[in-house]
């Protein structure tokens, strides 16, 4: 799949196709099932699935006090966009000038003048242009004067609710892992940086990598099972997210112990597939009841890696 982030001469790989536009965080099943009636229309009209995005979030210029928390970065939504087979993804660099556009100008420079699009297709709940003022009634009038089709894909209901990254933020939130995995395309995933700690897991015989620079939403304190991925390699991944009241240690971190893993780490980049939140943070009386849970904690999670997604 082509990555576009410069956008003054847009290449004619990405225009005359199908478009979708739209933020897709999380890359949830409800953004699947738009991007799967992309592919499949645009090879009707035998040119590019593209998909348009931004970055940053506009919530991130228009509502910086939200503080807005993503459920991908660009490297990783690029990877997942990818899967699904789309041709081209196309990420805007959101400034001021594109979110004071009219719906109308929106639609024309980007979708008629830039990507020459051929085809739209969307969600029941797209909006677009200055204050979200463009619906899709709004989209079906300028397609219709603009002889552009448009085909709407129904929102997405699983478990008794629709499918939004809105409700997986929350899912996330509450530390619930494994129920916000049942609503994504693929295992929740974290990525940092190996940075240099305590040695607080090594001095008790389970030596684990303090991540940072972690650029998106952490779920509720706890321990996670998960996977632990360096480079080609994946490892069963003990996650511990928060502080470590047994030793005083308040500090929220983000730690993980690769279990059958022997080296070094320092400097190394880590990418965490969250399963399933184990338990919650706890002290403990001794040393000893700690290293003992740990040690029960590290078999549970080999056994959630071995019993796969």
């Amino acid at each position: 799949m082509q990555l576009i982030q410069q956008l003054d001469d847009m290449p004619a790989l990405a225009r005359g196709g199908a478009v979708a536009i739209g933020n897709f965080d999380g890359l949830h099943l409800g953004h699947a099932e738009i991007l799967s009636c992309l592919v499949r229309r645009a090879r009707q009209l035998g040119g590019p699935a593209v998909v348009f995005s931004f970055d940053p979030h506009p919530v991130e210029l228009l509502r910086p006090d939200d503080n807005l928390l993503r459920l991908t970065d660009l490297d990783r939504k690029h990877q997942l966009v990818a899967d699904l087979g789309v041709d081209v993804m196309v990420v805007y660099p959101t400034d001021l000038a594109l979110l004071r556009l009219t719906a109308e100008d929106f639609f024309q420079q980007l979708i008629v003048q830039l990507l020459a699009a051929r085809a739209i297709v969307e969600g029941p709940d797209f909006c677009f242009g200055r204050d979200r003022a463009g619906t899709i009634q709004t989209l079906e009038q300028l397609c219709q004067q603009s002889g552009v089709e448009l085909e709407i894909v129904p929102a997405l209901e699983r478990e008794g609710d629709w499918v939004s990254s809105s409700r997986i933020r929350a899912l996330i939130a509450d530390g619930d892992v494994a129920a916000a995995n049942r609503l994504l395309t693929a295992p929740y995933r974290l990525s940092g940086v190996v940075q240099s700690g305590a040695g607080r897991g090594a001095s008790l015989g389970f030596p684990t990598a303090n991540l940072g620079q972690v650029s998106t939403m952490l779920p509720a304190a706890g321990v996670y099972a998960g996977r632990g991925l360096v480079g080609a390699d994946c490892w069963p991944a003990a996650v511990n997210i928060g502080g470590n009241p047994t030793f005083d240690e308040p500090d929220a971190k983000l730690e993980v112990h690769l279990v059958g893993f022997e080296g070094g780490l320092y400097g190394e980049q880590i990418q965490l597939e969250l399963l399933e939140r184990v338990r919650d943070i706890e002290e403990f009386e001794s040393v000893d009841a700690l290293v003992a849970q740990i040690q029960s904690d590290i078999q549970r999670v080999c056994q959630r890696v071995a019993a796969g997604n």
